[in-house]
């Protein structure tokens, strides 16, 4: 049996609410061309229509794969950094046996992970189980920010996806934050008191 290579990217970093998401996947060298072929890169790169298009063709090429995530009060507690990686780490844990190597997109090294990691500068672009995993967090992520939105209207989460945008900065000085947003990050965005 071959050693498995799993590729793991975060999304939902900068974000103002809501968690940030991870995804591992492990890719065999002819899913990774097959992929790489149907247009796979950088999730920041395809439309919308091209990431959801992409999403069942790589979970039924991928040996594995997995996704995990850390809650925006994990992210207020832990730092963005920390709660990164917690995302990461549960994705891999998730995986049905461990990687023999995880590459991991970013100069950051994985310091939760203590087994074979190498970081690779935009790893999401050369690396097809990376670019795999940038495309699974962010469709996953995305589908819970509109679950979300229906719960909590008024923000625009559906246009917006959580990120700090002028709409979103009037919604919060409108409505002030909810249980599912980073406190940690609106102390520039909102009034203190």
């Amino acid at each position: 049996m071959v050693a498995w290579e799993a590729g793991v990217d975060e999304v939902g970093r900068g974000c103002w609410f809501g968690p940030v998401f991870a995804a591992a996947v492990v890719l065999s060298e002819a899913a990774a061309s097959a992929l790489t072929a149907e247009g796979l890169t950088d999730s920041k790169a395809l439309t919308a229509r091209h990431r959801a298009r992409l999403v069942p063709l790589i979970e039924d090429a991928a040996e594995a794969w997995a996704l995990g995530q850390a809650s925006a009060r994990e992210i207020d507690h832990h730092g963005i950094r920390r709660a990164t990686e917690l995302a990461m780490l549960r994705a891999l844990q998730r995986l049905p046996q461990q990687p023999a190597l995880v590459l991991v997109d970013g100069v950051l090294p994985l310091r939760l992970w203590p087994h074979s990691q190498q970081t690779i500068v935009r790893g999401d672009s050369s690396k097809a189980s990376i670019a795999a995993a940038s495309v699974l967090a962010k469709e996953s992520r995305d589908a819970l920010i509109r679950r979300l939105a229906e719960r909590f209207p008024g923000y625009g989460l559906e246009r917006h996806a959580g990120y700090g945008t002028a709409v979103h900065r009037q919604a919060l000085l409108a409505h002030g934050p909810t249980a599912m947003h980073r406190c940690s990050f609106l102390k520039k965005v909102l009034p203190p008191g």
